[in-house]
């Protein structure tokens, strides 16, 4: 193995080469990516690029001479856009062809377009370009609807109302992260937005966005209407895997892979980050996730597996976490078969902290929700991958809490 050739110049891609490096690997490494931009973090795109100073530096993956140091080659801002698995080769936007020994995946994914986001007033959140044109907007403009009460969302409400604009949430679930985290813990996370003067319209949906920039008005399914200068749709991603379309290889919303992240009847081809669905042991089926932390740690384990003369099953424990106004939320691992949960600490209060406790049907502790708790969610943490009984982690939980208040 002298050549490997990452697709994707995004978190899981650069997390990729850069163990490969320190792990010893002496081949050559080339990074693709369709940006012609370098390589650059993504968590602050949603926060700190919108209200700080919006300079590229700040979220570079590999500052200064890194890239040079590691010994990576980047290709940038040509995108691949045909696989032959069968000749090992990779064709670019710009005809060029990359040939490969080994081949890592990490295309990433983009922003959901919903059906009435052709309006130029409406704008998604992805990539650093999109950062900087928010950036602008709503600087520009003092009313924002933000269309999705998820983490995206969630967070440029947030952004949007530390630069003095006047916001609205919509979202057509009951509240925030209903689906994730319950209806009765997603109103907890609703209220976040109206303590801060923000207000929220859950269980409705946008029909249609007429008009222009800074005069524009949001139709929704309940037949009301919200003016307002601009519209922020943060409805989720979808996969990068439509180049692959013509590779033959498995993809079904993410490229099909085994439980060591290899792509299904490709041994030498691996994926890892936002457009990898994987046999997850620890979950038992097939999981693709879009958190910046699964992006790093899958990126990190494709690398050794690569290096390794046995492969090691990838089964994280998920971990993503949101700031949102004066708020940290941090969330570990899934929540997909709880049954129960408890509220522990005051999480409705002036001061509001602590962790709610999920459990399942045969009573295990499942996964942990932190509001400005970190200990109680490091805590969480520490139970969850002892495999603490429900009952047990609550009583430490509880513990934890009471002494603990931040």
């Amino acid at each position: 193995m002298t050549r490997i050739v990452i697709i994707g110049a995004s978190v899981a891609g650069v997390h990729v080469a850069t163990t490969l490096r320190n792990e010893g690997f002496e081949g050559s490494i080339i990074l693709v990516g369709d940006e012609e931009v370098p390589p650059y973090d993504k968590p602050a795109l949603s926060k700190q690029m919108l209200t700080g100073d919006g300079r590229h530096e700040r979220v570079s993956l590999l500052p200064g001479e890194r890239a040079s140091d590691l010994n990576l080659q980047l290709r940038l801002g040509s995108p691949a856009v045909h696989l032959d698995a069968v000749k090992r080769t990779v064709r670019l936007a710009d005809e060029s062809t990359i040939a490969y020994d080994r081949l890592v995946i990490a295309t990433g994914s983009h922003a959901r377009q919903p059906t009435w986001a052709t309006n130029p007033g409406v704008l998604t959140l992805r990539t650093l370009a999109d950062s900087a044109q928010l950036r602008s907007a709503l600087r520009e403009y003092g009313r924002v609807v933000v269309v999705g009460a998820g983490f995206i969302g969630a967070e440029v409400a947030a952004a949007a109302h530390a630069l003095g604009c006047d916001v609205t949430v919509v979202d057509p679930l009951s509240a925030p992260l209903a689906r994730l985290l319950g209806p009765e813990v997603g109103a907890l996370l609703g209220d976040i937005h109206e303590r801060h003067g923000v207000r929220t319209r859950f269980n409705v949906g946008v029909t249609s966005v007429q008009g222009h920039p800074g005069n524009l008005s949001v139709e929704l399914s309940d037949g009301s209407t919200i003016d307002t200068d601009l519209v922020v749709a943060g409805i989720g991603a979808a996969p990068n895997d439509a180049w692959l379309s013509s590779s033959g290889l498995a993809v079904d919303d993410g490229v099909l892979c085994d439980q060591y992240c290899r792509v299904l009847g490709h041994e030498e081809i691996y994926a890892a980050g936002d457009v990898a669905r994987w046999q997850d042991p620890r979950v038992g089926h097939a999981t693709r996730v879009e958190h910046w932390t699964n992006a790093v740690e899958q990126g990190a384990h494709v690398a050794r597996n690569m290096l390794a003369g046995t492969p090691i099953p990838y089964q994280p424990l998920h971990y993503v976490w949101s700031d949102q106004y004066d708020w940290k939320l941090q969330f570990v691992s899934i929540a997909e078969s709880r049954s129960a949960y408890e509220v522990l600490g005051d999480v409705t209060g002036e001061n509001p902290h602590g962790v709610i406790a999920y459990g399942d049907e045969d009573g295990r502790f499942v996964a942990a929700l932190s509001l400005n708790h970190p200990r109680g969610l490091m805590n969480a943490r520490r139970m969850l991958r002892a495999g603490l009984g429900f009952d047990d982690a609550v009583r430490t939980l509880r513990e934890t809490v009471l002494r603990h208040r931040s």
